[in-house]
């Protein structure tokens, strides 16, 4: 491509990158020279070309030079970072016995990881390079056994790979490529001090990855300390932007008005697509459910208390749309990657815009078109402003009765009351591994 070429392609993609002597993007997967194998798994998989941050990623980090990835959530950023891994893995001498993995990556959630993992074996396996999935709430046993096996790749949670480390179950001394995906949400959730604790066991001579949906300074100051003269590519705007193929719908209201407006929208959005709630505690999620099963709803609810398997069994029956309802709380907000979702409903609203973002990504991904409702009460007021200025960024309708909350100093009282009992548990499942609310029969009566 000529300079003018490679200008025209980035603005069209809305590709914005800094940094000395950047590479010209790709606009073919046969443009990378990645290897056969990769090329033949893309094509498997029926991608018809890269992503914007992709097309430009791509390039950049096969320089081997740090990089900075700003996009939005369902952009790609997984195998813009993956590929690259598995050139880098070819190109170093194989493990010896007794050595750590050569490309580490950190995720803020079990779900992000094992999605992560998940990708990393479609193309793992045709080039004899093992990878593994670290993550708390699981048996340590299979995973210590990886890691003592040997593996090239590992994708891990903070926490639990600190535990592996400071068991002697493995080491960094090898990672020469280090990926920080959902940066801005593992600052969120409060990882600062054991991702530091992690990078600094890690070589200096790395390649370093940092790949983030928003660029708040908490981020930018790390990524400032870990990298060193990094590309940076941005998709779309750095600031916070929803995804303008999702319709989103706010519709003002008290708490006590939330349950029966879900029950008249999920009569109308009901066809067997798969709907997504958001609530913002584990009591409110446990709650919502039993009510929706009495109710004669197929829905299950996932959240941080649930045991992994329970989690990884609620979202199996969700993808399969064995159970097409289900009710979370914002651990799965992230890296949820549920290709058909075909609305997303904020039952309670979100503490933070980021999150209000990351939520209603799970529905329009990959091109596909979807749709967000949103439940907004006075207990909320103080998000108005800024959800008004998303809404008109995405060119939507921003309801009469959010401009008039706006416009008024409104009050932060009012809370999440709520109309439910308190929590019981069923006794109804074939599955031991279930519990509380997703045990209630469908269309049962309440267990006392």
């Amino acid at each position: 491509m000529t300079e003018q070429e490679v200008m025209m392609y980035r603005t069209r993609r809305e590709i914005t990158v800094e940094g000395q002597d950047v590479p010209k993007p790709i606009r073919m997967f046969e443009e990378t020279n990645f290897p056969d194998y990769c090329l033949e798994v893309i094509a498997r998989l029926g991608f018809v070309e890269p992503t914007p941050i992709q097309s430009q990623g791509w390039p950049m980090a096969l320089r081997g030079r740090d990089l900075i990835g700003i996009a939005e959530t369902g952009s790609g950023k997984t195998l813009a970072y993956l590929l690259p891994a598995f050139v880098h893995v070819s190109a170093q001498p194989r493990l010896a016995q007794g050595e750590g993995p050569i490309v580490l990556v950190l995720a803020p959630t079990r779900e992000l990881a094992v999605q992560i993992q998940e990708e990393a074996v479609k193309f793992g396996s045709y080039a004899n390079i093992r990878s593994t999935c670290i993550y708390g709430g699981a048996p340590k046993g299979p995973q210590i056994r990886d890691l003592k096996r040997g593996v090239e790749i590992v994708i891990a949670t903070p926490g639990r790979l600190i535990d592996m480390l400071e068991s002697q179950h493995t080491n960094l001394k090898r990672v020469t490529y280090l990926v920080l995906d959902e940066a801005d949400r593992m600052l969120d959730m409060g990882f600062e001090p054991q991702i530091r604790k992690i990078v600094s066991q890690i070589r200096p001579d790395r390649q370093t990855l940092y790949w983030s949906a928003t660029w708040p300074r908490e981020v930018e100051t790390l990524a400032r300390q870990f990298l060193r003269n990094p590309y940076k590519v941005v998709i779309g705007s750095p600031d916070l932007r929803a995804n303008q193929s999702i319709h989103q719908v706010v519709e003002v209201m008290t708490d006590l008005e939330k349950y029966n407006r879900l029950i008249r929208l999920l009569k109308d959005v009901m066809d067997g697509s798969k709907v997504l709630i958001f609530v913002e505690t584990k009591k409110g999620c446990d709650q919502v459910t039993r009510q929706l099963r009495m109710d004669g709803w197929p829905a299950l609810s996932i959240h941080g208390d649930k045991s992994q398997d329970e989690r990884d069994w609620v979202l199996a029956e969700f993808k399969s749309g064995r159970s097409p309802i289900m009710i979370a709380t914002d651990v799965a907000a992230r890296g949820l990657d549920v290709k058909d979702i075909k609305c997303v409903i904020n039952y309670d609203f979100p503490s933070s815009l980021e999150d209000y973002v990351h939520r209603i990504g799970r529905t329009g991904r990959a091109g596909a078109r979807g749709t967000a409702f949103t439940f907004f009460t006075h207990g909320n007021v103080k998000y108005a402003r800024d959800l008004i200025k998303i809404l008109q960024q995405a060119g939507q309708v921003v309801p009469p009765q959010l401009a008039s909350l706006a416009r008024s100093s409104g009050s932060n009282t009012g809370g999440s009351g709520s109309n439910f009992r308190s929590r019981g548990r069923g006794g109804f499942g074939n599955r031991s591994l279930i519990s509380g609310s997703n045990t209630i029969p469908l269309g049962g009566r309440r267990p006392f």
